[in-house]
C-alpha cells in the first residue's frame, strides 16, 4: 500500500541530486560511444539523429523524450491505426521484424544505446534514472486511474518493467503491476538494485526488438 513518507521531500530532493551527479557522470563516460552512435545514424538513414516524442512525465505534464533515431524517418506515416490499437487495448509502437527499423537500429535496440540521449531528459528535469515508464497519451487516456498513482513519480530511463517482463508487456495495463509496484514501494535502495539489474538486462537485449 502508498506510505506518504515513502516520497519524503528528502527523500526526493537525494534521488534528485543522484539523478543529476550521475547523468553527468554517464554522460562523460559515453561521450564517445554517443558520438559513434549519432554518426551511425547520420550516415546509414537519411532524417534527423535524434528522434524526439512526447510522453506523459511528472503529475501529467507533458515533455519531449530523446532517443537515437532507429526507424526510417517517415516511420509514423507507415504505421496503420490497427497497429496502434488491438481489441480496445493502445499497444506499444514495437514489433517483432518491424520494417520500419534500420539496420543500425537494430543494434541500437539490441544493445539499448537508442536510449542513452534520455541521459539528457535525466539531466534537465523531465525524467529519473529509476521510474515508471515514460508513456505516450494515447496509451494511458483510457487508464486514468492508473495514469495518475504513476504520475506521482518523474519516469525512469529503466525500472521494474525493464528489468523484469518487457518482453511480454504490451499495454499500459500489462505493465501496470511493474510501474505501479515502484511507486508504492519507491526507496532509493530499490533504485540501486534496478540499475544493478539493468546491466545484464541490456547486455543480454531481452525484450528489445
Amino acid at each position: 500500500m502508498w506510505r506518504d513518507d515513502q516520497q519524503s521531500p528528502a527523500r526526493l530532493a537525494t534521488k534528485r541530486v543522484i539523478d543529476v551527479v550521475a547523468a553527468c557522470m554517464l554522460i562523460v563516460f559515453f561521450g564517445p560511444l554517443l558520438l559513434v552512435a549519432a554518426a551511425a545514424v547520420a550516415a546509414t538513414s537519411p532524417g534527423p539523429v535524434v528522434f524526439r516524442q512526447e510522453r506523459v512525465g511528472k503529475d501529467g505534464r507533458p515533455f519531449i523524450m530523446w532517443k537515437f533515431r532507429t526507424m526510417v524517418a517517415d516511420q509514423s506515416s507507415r504505421l496503420a491505426l490497427s497497429d496502434i490499437y488491438d481489441h480496445g487495448r493502445a499497444l506499444l509502437l514495437k514489433r517483432v521484424g518491424d520494417p520500419r527499423v534500420t539496420g543500425v537500429g537494430r543494434v541500437l535496440r539490441r544493445t539499448s544505446i537508442d536510449e542513452l540521449p534520455q541521459l539528457f531528459n535525466v539531466l534537465v528535469g523531465d525524467m529519473s534514472l529509476v521510474g515508471p515508464r515514460p508513456l505516450m497519451a494515447y496509451m494511458l487516456e483510457p487508464y486514468r486511474e492508473l495514469s495518475d498513482e504513476r504520475s506521482r513519480m518523474r519516469p525512469g530511463m529503466t525500472g521494474l518493467w525493464q528489468v523484469s517482463d518487457r518482453s511480454t508487456c504490451d499495454s499500459a495495463p500489462a505493465m501496470a503491476p511493474a510501474d505501479l509496484g515502484y511507486v508504492r514501494r519507491f526507496s532509493l535502495l530499490l533504485d540501486a538494485r534496478i540499475l544493478l539489474a539493468t546491466i545484464p538486462a541490456c547486455l543480454s537485449g531481452k525484450g528489445a526488438f
